[in-house]
Order: C-alpha cells, then sequence, then structure tokens
C-alpha cells in the first residue's frame, strides 16, 4: 500500500467513525479544537503550554480554543497550584461521559449502510478489528 492510499483510508476511517459517534445535534468543532480536546483528553490538567507543545499549534490559537470548548462547557480550567500563572485544562465530566458513551456505540449499523452484503460486512468489521489489535 503506498501512503496515498494509506492516506485515503484513514481520512474514510475517520468519515466512517464519526457516523458512529456522531450525533443529531452536536456541536461542530473545528480541526484544531478537535485536536485540544483530543490533547485535553489523552493529558489531564495539562497547561496551555504542554497543549501547545503536544499539537504543534502556536499558543495564541490553544488558548483561543481552549476558551471556546470552555464557554461550550466541553472543559473546564483550573490555576496551577504551583504557579499561580498557569492554567490547567481538563475535560468537562459530562463531555467525557457523552465521549464514551458515543464511543462505545457498535460499528456493525454504520458498515452495514457501506457495505452491503452482509458477509463482506461482517468480514470488514472483523478486519478492522484485527488492525485495531496490531496499532493500538
Amino acid at each position: 500500500m503506498d501512503g496515498g492510499r494509506l492516506h485515503r483510508l484513514g481520512k474514510r476511517l475517520i468519515e466512517l467513525s464519526s457516523g458512529v459517534t456522531g450525533e443529531v445535534g452536536d456541536l461542530a468543532l473545528t480541526p484544531g479544537e478537535a485536536a485540544v480536546l483530543e490533547d485535553v483528553i489523552k493529558h489531564p490538567a495539562g497547561s496551555i503550554s504542554e497543549i501547545h507543545q503536544r499539537t504543534g499549534f502556536v499558543q495564541s490559537h490553544v488558548s483561543a480554543s481552549v476558551s471556546r470548548l470552555k464557554a461550550r462547557g466541553l472543559v473546564r480550567v483550573t490555576t496551577d497550584p504551583n504557579d499561580g500563572r498557569r492554567t490547567r485544562v481538563l475535560i468537562a465530566d459530562e463531555a467525557l461521559q457523552a465521549i464514551t458513551r458515543r464511543a462505545a456505540r457498535d460499528i456493525d449499523q454504520v458498515i452495514g449502510h457501506t457495505i452491503a452484503d452482509p458477509a463482506q460486512a461482517r468480514r470488514a468489521t472483523e478486519l478492522l478489528e484485527e488492525l485495531a489489535d496490531l496499532l493500538l
């Protein structure tokens, strides 16, 4: 497989995962906000500077994204007890519960709509499980 095909596969998998985890009425996040939110989930209580270093976004972009995510109730911020100038960012409890609930959804329906043949759809699901086991 070449890099171009891998890239197209990755984009398609993202589309499929959005079909499983998305809901009508979900807040639309910019790609930057989504990346910052993902970093906050993976690295609880990270500082703006740490998020900036991990994501590669400029610090002002991270600060603006955190501000918008906070306004939407997706993250909460606290002051670092060791350095009052530093802000720590955490996922909001309600947001984490919603994300966890959505992540637990079964992919069979989305795969079944994508691949009409039930046997091929089952095989695709099995291959995705195997790939996840190998790569994650």
